[in-house]
């Protein structure tokens, strides 16, 4: 902070001067020292609240664990770790300057540069970071048991996952809002530059398609939730437009509006799907909606920032906070119990009904965004950096919106995991198992000996009636379980057994709602990537205002992530069960290379004392990844090696066996399973270079102990803006000087 000082003679080169753009480190300071014995004797209590929950979760024995530990155990760390952790690494690490203008200001172009209140910018950033992965990811891994997912998702946010997403956002600000893939070039040289490129590129078109395979597995024929989730795009435009021309700044105003028209196309959409016409017009099957969804995709990530991504993200990021606080109360409220075993019989096999492979790594890849995601360091180098206001404003919207992920991973995990074990299990197998019936799946789901377990096809039926569905056998990809789990929590709250239709359907929207956000935001951000790689040949293509290039780029990326989504949604085997894990080693490997980079960058500018921050979450998930790779690719169990499926089904084929399937879905799982396996070898291998170059680039750092910085030059900033949430005393009194200023005088009018 000792860089922090007042505005420089250059920033006040208007008539009348303008206030100073930023608070002096003695003002930071004093902040900081305000009611300080209130606020020891604050973090000593939450210290107990976290640690008494910690205890009932992970050293209690022989009684019923209630559902209230994992919040009080979650929070208190998450605020800890926000306060003491994040402001460590920002004092040590980052050094951020408010005094210096970021590329939101001095490269304001009104589309993609846009500088945008930090609050709206905290729910774009946390909207578009929060996609699949923190609600499928924990209900996959809940077959592990509810402890093993607990600790990675808490304590991996912290040591690793925000801490990533943080530094990426800061150095990107730095550097222009220069993409992942840009900065490794820069950083690392040719080799690894090029690597780390390509492998981003490559792992964006696999987590774009995956998160919409959600999305689809979510909406499919559920005529409410396609009408609900479609009205958001309107409203969208609509505040959009609100905010730009017709009532400028009110960020409040439109919020409540805005809401308040969600809540009603929520409302709407459970009468439009009673109807006939609404159940004949919004009645999808799986590959019509994907072909909706690649075209929502196109249109979002070509239109202005402003218009449709930074407004829907904004409106969806009331619903996703908001139904995960409202279910973390509810738990309160409610007490569920657990239902799951602390650590399953299923952390000591390898072939299981939910995800196949042992627990170390594929927990780690399963529990990918939440605990970290390689996906959150595109999105903190490509959309945010271009819209950040103040680069202390980082720290809250990086770190801060990590830590909210993980707490909405924690509760997805605790709604699984107060399922009935039974149904959770029924629900998760996948149809080749469990054939797609009530019948299949109590006799798959009883033949795996779970301690406790006893399904019956009534319990099956009668939970599928309450929630008005026809089936729940084999609604894989996380989404129905955690609305089913959501609902059994919500309705001992809130009108009961009667609006368990009204909960899961609700919370099916919410889901689809949550991750599409994400696919319009990655398919922006994949954009920008492929934009920046082109470049290199076609400088053109490097300038976000050429809207051929803008065009082009955009519509070979939705064409790259679309095929690998209709190959999901057409998968025999699920498209879920076998992308998956796909995924969580892509999306990880990709953890793994930001790292790198981040690393790299940090040794260049001779910080080795704090070198650690970042090594040692790097050293654990390259293990991690690079373990689960050679799994996938070498195993020569068929359920979890993708070349020994591969052979497994090319053989029936070429046999003539049909009793793995008709020749159509042999055809299929052969051909998918090829894929899968060589993108494996290639993910693994692209990262290692990376990795390994970044090494080099460390190493070679130390010997010469030359200062080399890729930043962006200088440039003196001329607005002010607070850096967290609420702003602190000496925040609000020097945002009142600019507010006194006539709207004329002032450059950051736009801004608010």
């Amino acid at each position: 902070m000792n860089s922090m000082h007042q505005a420089t003679p250059e920033a006040h080169d208007s008539s009348p001067p303008l206030p100073p753009v930023a608070l002096t480190a003695d003002e930071i300071a004093a902040d900081s020292r305000n009611k300080r014995g209130l606020k020891i004797a604050l973090w000593v209590g939450i210290g107990l609240i976290g640690a008494i929950g910690w205890a009932m979760l992970a050293l209690s024995r022989g009684e019923t664990i209630n559902a209230i530990w994992f919040v009080f155990a979650g929070v208190a760390t998450y605020l800890i770790a926000y306060r003491f952790y994040s402001r460590f690494i920002e004092a040590k690490i980052v050094h951020a300057d408010d005094t210096r203008a970021t590329p939101a200001e001095y490269k304001a172009n009104g589309k993609d540069y846009v500088a945008t209140h930090r609050n709206v910018l905290f729910g774009h950033h946390f909207a578009a970071i929060a996609g699949a992965g923190p609600l499928v990811g924990p209900v996959l891994a809940a077959q592990w048991g509810f402890l093993p997912g607990t600790i990675w998702i808490i304590v991996g946010v912290i040591v690793a996952g925000a801490v990533q997403d943080y530094l990426v956002m800061f150095f990107s600000t730095r550097r222009g809002g220069r993409s992942l893939g840009q900065m490794a070039r820069d950083q690392l040289g040719r080799v690894g530059g090029t690597a780390a490129i390509i492998a981003t590129l490559l792992i964006m078109v696999i987590i774009v398609a995956i998160l919409a395979l959600v999305v689809v597995n979510a909406l499919a024929e559920s005529p409410w939730g396609v009408f609900s989730v479609g009205m958001t795009i309107p409203i969208a435009l609509f505040m959009g437009v609100y905010l730009r021309w017709i009532r400028p700044g009110k960020i409040t105003e439109i919020s409540i509006i805005g809401f308040v028209l969600l809540m009603v196309a929520i409302v709407a959409g459970g009468w439009v799907a009673g109807t006939e016409w609404g159940t004949a017009l919004f009645t999808l099957d799986k590959v019509s909606l994907a072909w909706f969804v690649a075209i929502y995709g196109f249109v979002a990530a070509v239109l202005p920032v402003w218009l449709l991504l930074a407004p829907r993200d904004y409106l969806s990021t009331f619903m996703k906070i908001g139904v995960i606080v409202l279910l973390a109360a509810a738990v309160v409220i409610a007490n569920p119990l657990v239902q799951a075993p602390r650590v399953s019989q299923f952390a000591a096999t390898e072939v299981n009904p939910v995800v196949s492979g042992n627990i170390f790594p594929f927990l780690f890849v399963t529990i990918a965004c939440g605990a970290l995601s390689g996906f959150h360091a595109l999105i903190a180098s490509g959309t945010t950096p271009k819209m950040v206001q103040k680069e202390r404003q980082t720290r809250f919207i990086g770190f801060g919106g990590m830590l909210m992920e993980s707490f909405v991973a924690l509760m997805a995990l605790v709604a699984a995991v107060t399922l009935d074990q039974g149904i959770y299990f029924a629900m998760n197998s996948s149809a080749a198992a469990t054939g797609g019936t009530v019948e299949g799946a109590v006799e798959f789901v009883m033949g795996l000996g779970i301690a406790g377990v006893d399904v019956t096809p009534e319990m099956l039926t009668s939970a599928a009636q309450a929630v008005g569905e026809e089936s729940i056998v084999s609604r894989t990809g996380g989404a129905p379980t955690l609305a089913l789990g959501l609902a059994n929590i919500m309705k001992d709250v809130i009108g009961g057994p009667a609006m368990m239709g009204f909960w899961y359907h609700f919370a099916i929207m919410f889901e689809a709602l949550f991750i599409l956000t994400a696919v319009d935001a990655g398919t922006r951000v994949a954009r920008f990537m492929l934009q920046d790689t082109m470049g290199n040949f076609a400088p053109k293509f490097r300038d976000n205002s050429w809207r051929p290039g803008v065009w082009l780029t955009t519509l070979i990326m939705v064409a790259a992530w679309g095929a690998i989504l209709l190959m999901g949604v057409t998968d025999p085997l699920g498209g879920i069960n076998t992308l998956f894990p796909l995924f969580g080693i892509a999306n990880q490997l990709l953890a793994a290379i930001a790292l790198a980079v981040v690393m790299a960058i940090i040794a260049a500018k001779q910080n080795f004392k704090y070198l650690w921050v970042v090594a040692a979450p790097l050293a654990f998930i390259a293990v991690v990844t690079i373990t689960g790779s050679l799994y996938k690719i070498f195993s020569p169990v068929p359920a979890v090696g993708y070349f020994a499926n591969h052979v497994k089904y090319r053989d029936a084929l070429a046999a003539g066996d049909t009793s793995l399937g008709p020749v159509e879905s042999l055809e299929a799982i052969v051909r998918n399973t090829m894929v899968q396996g060589v993108l494996s070898i290639v993910f693994v291998t692209l990262a290692i270079i990376v990795i390994v170059t970044a090494v080099a680039a460390v190493i070679r750092s130390y010997r010469t102990g030359k200062v080399v910085d890729t930043e962006d030059p200088y440039v003196p900033s001329r607005t002010f803006g607070p850096a967290g949430f609420i702003a602190t005393p000496s925040e609000r009194k020097l945002q009142a000087e600019w507010d006194a200023l006539p709207e004329e005088l002032r450059p950051d009018v736009q801004q608010h």
